[in-house]
C-alpha cells in the first residue's frame, strides 16, 4: 500500500507556520530492532495521532493526519493541485493478524463535505485470496473483484500514512517481498518494498519512495528526494485544524510551464528546444539534490526536453540530421554532458538507453546571481554557428555547436 503517483514540478509558494507545528526529525534505530518491538500483541498498541507536511523545498504542497490504534487506521489529506485544492478522508480496518481487512477513501471538498459530482466513496473489501473494489456514485455503485492473495490498497497522493502497516507486514517476515495492490482506478498491480536498516524503499510505483520508521513501526518520514518527485515529508503531532490548512491553500496552477528557446539561422533555418522550467526553491542544484551526480537527468519537468532542427548539427564528434531529438544531462565530478537521444514523444522520466546517439561535453561555470527557474537558450553566434546555454540554480551548462546546409 501506499504506491503513490506524483507529477510534481513548480509550486507556488504558501506560508502555514502560523497553523503548522514545528517539524523534526527524530533518531533512526535499526529497521531489524523496530521488526522485533513491532512482533506484539496488537492490543498493546495505544492510538498514536500524526501528521505528515509534504514539501517541494521551501514550499508545502499537502499535509496529511491520520491515527492509528489496535482496530485501524484513519486520516485525512489536503493538498495543492494544478486548478484546485484537493481533499480526501480515508479509514483502513484491520484483523487481528494486523493485515487490512477492508479501506474506504472519500473525495472531499476543501471545506471537508462530500463532492457533488463523480465517485464520492471508493471502498475496498479484502480477503484471503481476494480483493473487492466498489465505486460509489450519487445514483450507483460500480463493483469490480480481483482474485489476489493478501492485496494492498494504493491510495492516492500524498496519502502515506497507511504505509505503517507495511513496517507490521514486514515484521511480520512475509514470504515475498511483494504483494498485490488495487488503486482507485485500473486493474491490480504489484507493490514491492526493500527493507534497508530503519527504512522500506517502495517498489513497482511511479516513485521508488524512501519510507523511514522508528523502532515501533510508526512512520516518521517520507523521502522523495532520490527520484523526480523531490518531496520530503516529516512526522509531526496530531491534532492539525484541517479545515484552516485547506482554508490557507491555493491551486498551484500549472506546474513547471513549458517554454521554447530557439534561434534563426538563415531562411528557413531554425533550432528550438522545447523544455519544462522547474524552480530551486531552496534546494541544492547541480550534483544536489535536483541533478544529482551521474544521474540522468532530463534537462526541466514534465515531457522530455527536445530540440527541433531544421539544419544539420554538428556538436563535438556528434552530427545531427535535420529532425527532432530529445536532449538529457548527466553532471559528473569530471564534467558535464548533453546526451542526445532519438526518441521523441516521450515523459522526462522514459530514457530509453537503447536509442542513445550521442554524448558531448559542455562547459559548466558558476555563475554569482543564482537562476531561481530552469532557463536555456540558444543563441546565433553566426550563420554557421550556435551556442546552447542552461541555467539554474548557481550552474550554466554550455555547448557551442556548428550549423550546416539542410
Amino acid at each position: 500500500m501506499g504506491t503513490i503517483s506524483v507529477a510534481l514540478c513548480t509550486v507556488s509558494c504558501i506560508t502555514l507556520r502560523a497553523i503548522l507545528p514545528d517539524q523534526r526529525t527524530r533518531q533512526r534505530p535499526r529497521f531489524w530492532a523496530m521488526a522485533a518491538a513491532l512482533v506484539v500483541p496488537s492490543a498493546s498498541l495505544a492510538a498514536q495521532p500524526a501528521s505528515l507536511v509534504y514539501r517541494l523545498g521551501r514550499d508545502t504542497v499537502a499535509v496529511e493526519q491520520f491515527t492509528r490504534n489496535t482496530v485501524g487506521l484513519t486520516g485525512e489529506m489536503v493538498q495543492r493541485n494544478g486548478a484546485v485544492v484537493a481533499r480526501y478522508s480515508y479509514q483502513v480496518a484491520l484483523g487481528r493478524d494486523g493485515r487490512p481487512t477492508a479501506a474506504t477513501v472519500a473525495r472531499l471538498q476543501p471545506d471537508g463535505t462530500p463532492v457533488s459530482t463523480g465517485v464520492r466513496e471508493t471502498r475496498f473489501t479484502i480477503t484471503a485470496d481476494s480483493i473487492v473494489r466498489e465505486a460509489v456514485f450519487a445514483d450507483s455503485t460500480q463493483r469490480r473483484a480481483f482474485a489476489a492473495k493478501g492485496a494492498l490498497v494504493n491510495f492516492p497522493v500524498f496519502v502515506y500514512g497507511p504505509t505503517e502497516l507495511l513496517a507490521v507486514l514486514r515484521a511480520r517476515k512475509l514470504p515475498t517481498d511483494s504483494l498485490p495492490a488495487l488503486g482507485l482506478t485500473g486493474p491490480l498491480g504489484m507493490t514491492g518494498f526493500t527493507a534497508s536498516g530503519d527504512t522500506l524503499r517502495l517498489r513497482g510505483g511511479a516513485y521508488a519512495m524512501v519510507l523511514r520508521y522508528d523502532a515501533s513501526g510508526r512512520l516518521q518520514g517520507v523521502d522523495g528526494s532520490g527520484t523526480t518527485n523531490k518531496v520530503l515529508a516529516t512526522r509531526g503531532p496530531g491534532g492539525l485544524d484541517m479545515n484552516a490548512i485547506a482554508r490557507s491553500m491555493t491551486p498551484t496552477g500549472t506546474l513547471s510551464g513549458r517554454e521554447d528557446a530557439r534561434a534563426a539561422f538563415g531562411p528557413g533555418g531554425f533550432v528550438i528546444v522545447d523544455y519544462g522550467r522547474p524552480s530551486v526553491r531552496e534546494r541544492t542544484v547541480w550534483g544536489g539534490t535536483l541533478v544529482p551526480y551521474d544521474s540522468v537527468w532530463r534537462a526541466g519537468a514534465n515531457d522530455a526536453t527536445h530540440l527541433i532542427t531544421t539544419r544539420t548539427l554538428t556538436m563535438g564528434d556528434l552530427t545531427l540530421a535535420p529532425g527532432m531529438y530529445s536532449l538529457w544531462i548527466q553532471h559528473t565530478r569530471s564534467g558535464t554532458f548533453l546526451i542526445v537521444n532519438s526518441q521523441i514523444g516521450q515523459w522526462g522520466t522514459q530514457y530509453d538507453a537503447t536509442k542513445y546517439l550521442g554524448r558531448v561535453p559542455m562547459t559548466f561555470t558558476t555563475v554569482a546571481a543564482p537562476v531561481e527557474v530552469l532557463t536555456m537558450t540558444v543563441r546565433s553566434l553566426a550563420a554557421n554557428r550556435g551556442q546552447l546555454d542552461i541555467a539554474w540554480g548557481t550552474g550554466l551548462a554550455s555547448l557551442t555547436f556548428g550549423v550546416g546546409a539542410r
